[in-house]
């Protein structure tokens, strides 16, 4: 994010996609490994390669000087005298960041993106067959399908966050989303259900990737790496709430369609959240400029 900080979002996005990229690469090349090596070769060959791997990126990337901007970003400035970089609400350390209302909004955020998310990753095979009558074969391609949406919808969303701001982009995924899972009980068309779990999907993994934007933007890039771990804690949670929830509605009631009202409630939930985070944002910078003013008057 610092090499790029006038597209923090498509910067993520790109490597966070990387995640998902990297398990469409290795997983076909492992399993030949297995069949032609043996499981313990396997993980020989596999644990050189990444060695490899890691340590040249590790030599390739370096710090920029603080302030830098790209070439481009500049001439811009120059010649047009906009600010494109848009100053970060405050330069927290982790300790400091925990102590604020935004971080905890920002976690609770997170934790009912990610949970829906899992919740549908968990079960849309046997939910796809149940609900609308999809082939075996034909769910699992669907999963597969999932995968790429998932991909997709980290370097898409987390881009559009550079233009659309970060606040309203997460606004657009609790909107689409409680819209959709509100729908998604009286859908018994294939498809319409297929498109609808797959536009999750997209927002499930974009609002992985814009996380990290995110956090710069509120706390600033002074111990990003740490927040974003304090933040990821959001995502274990929701491992374990989100299939945990459907599972035992389904145990006690048969059908999916009770899950998809009580992630709709929650998404509601998140969606009030995104106000909270957006007027705690403008009351922020509402005071940093009462300041400044100040400090100019008194110059």
């Amino acid at each position: 994010m610092k090499w790029f900080p006038d597209r923090r979002g498509l910067a993520t996005g790109m490597a966070v996609m990387g995640f998902g990229a990297g398990s469409l690469i290795c997983s076909p090349i492992a399993a030949r490994l297995i069949d032609a090596v043996g499981v313990s070769t396997t993980f020989y060959v596999l644990g050189a390669a990444y060695f490899v791997l890691m340590m040249s990126g590790a030599l390739y990337i370096a710090r920029p000087p603080e302030g830098w901007m790209p070439k481009g970003m500049l001439e811009k400035q120059a010649t047009s005298g906009e600010k494109k970089k848009t100053e970060d609400l405050a330069q927290l350390t982790a300790p400091e960041a925990l102590r604020t209302g935004r971080f905890w909004m920002l976690w609770l955020m997170m934790f009912v993106n990610i949970s829906s998310g899992i919740m549908i990753i968990s079960v849309a095979s046997p939910m796809a067959q149940d609900k609308v009558g999809m082939t075996a074969a034909a769910a699992a391609a669907m999963v597969g399908i999932m995968g790429f949406f998932n991909g997709g919808g980290r370097i898409g969303w987390a881009a559009l966050s550079d233009y659309w701001g970060r606040t309203n982009v997460f606004t657009i995924f609790f909107s689409l989303q409680l819209i959709l899972f509100l729908i998604l009980p009286s859908i018994t068309n294939w498809l319409v259900f297929e498109i609808f779990i797959l536009a999750i999907m997209t927002c499930y993994g974009g609002g992985f990737a814009s996380l990290p934007a995110y956090i710069g933007d509120l706390f600033g890039t002074k111990q990003l790496g740490a927040i974003h771990g304090l933040l990821l804690t959001s995502w274990s949670a929701a491992g374990v709430v989100g299939p945990m929830i459907v599972a035992a509605i389904y145990d006690s009631s048969q059908s999916y369609d009770t899950t998809f009202y009580v992630f709709a409630a929650l998404l509601a939930v998140a969606l009030v959240t995104t106000v909270f985070i957006r007027l705690n944002i403008y009351r922020i910078r509402a005071a940093k400029a009462a300041q400044a003013s100040e400090q100019t008057v008194g110059a």
